[in-house]
């Protein structure tokens, strides 16, 4: 959740009080009460600015709650392809025609070999979600989308 601030003309905006929600039970939670700490991870990416790729600020309601967040993410490994395949992904996101990969490793701040690794990484991963899934959930949400107005 982000917060911009309230419009300056808003003569009622000191008397609002700000929430987030706690990422291990999603209470509700003033923001003057959150406990909050930086974890990395390799699947976040900062919307804005690549430099704080790899990094996740996590929100908590109790200390308890906190300290497992923390403890899950410590557990979890940091896997740089993974990283490299969301910033491919960020790249390309809004690119219409094909790209090639000389180009996308430019947009993404990383090299070529990176690059390819990290698309490596993310078909490898669509290949098990098709090998566990298979064609019977693409059918289904391909039915879905076409059952949207």
């Amino acid at each position: 959740m982000e917060d911009f601030g309230t419009p300056a003309d808003d003569s009622a905006a000191d008397d609002r009080e700000v929430f987030d929600l706690c990422d291990h039970c999603g209470r509700v939670v003033a923001a003057a009460d959150l406990l909050s700490a930086l974890v990395p991870d390799s699947s976040a990416l900062h919307p804005s600015d690549p430099e704080l790729d790899g990094r996740r600020v996590l929100t908590a309601c109790t200390v308890e709650h906190l300290a497992e967040l923390v403890e899950y993410y410590r557990d979890r490994p940091f896997v740089l392809e993974e990283q490299w395949a969301g910033k491919v992904c960020r790249a390309l996101a809004e690119q219409e025609d094909a790209v090639p990969l000389s180009l996308v490793a430019r947009m993404s701040g990383l090299s070529v070999q990176q690059a390819a690794q990290g698309v490596e990484w993310h078909n490898a991963r669509a290949r098990e979600w098709q090998a566990r899934y298979g064609d019977d959930a693409a059918a289904a949400a391909a039915d879905e989308d076409e059952d949207e107005p």
